[in-house]
């Protein structure tokens, strides 16, 4: 569900995009780093959304990738411990010495 709702979210900015740029064909000099161009606001408008768009799930995608990885590392930690504390338990219910006072 909320998949869903952020999937809506998304496609009514997108949708709003295209119905703005749509409207706009006028021409405007857009100045980036290096050089300018000579941009119609609705590519203009598209293209720039389109890169947001891409940026944004490119960061969110490497931060889900780090917890994904810290996530497995932890669970192989919590492995490792539950198999020696299960060994710790074996060694100490198998001693030979009897606990039987005399």
């Amino acid at each position: 569900m909320k998949y869903l709702l952020i999937f809506l979210l998304v496609l009514v900015i997108f949708i709003i995009s295209i119905t703005l740029g749509a409207h706009n064909d006028q021409t405007v000099t857009f100045n980036y780093l290096l050089a300018q161009g000579q941009y119609r606001v609705s590519t203009l408008l598209a293209t720039l959304f389109a890169a947001g768009f891409i940026l944004g799930w490119a960061i969110c995608g490497l931060f889900w990738l780090r917890v994904r990885v810290s996530l497995a590392h932890a669970q192989r930690k919590v492995k490792r411990l539950q198999q020696q504390l299960g060994q710790a338990e074996e060694t100490v219910t198998a001693s030979p010495v009897p606990a039987v006072k005399e």
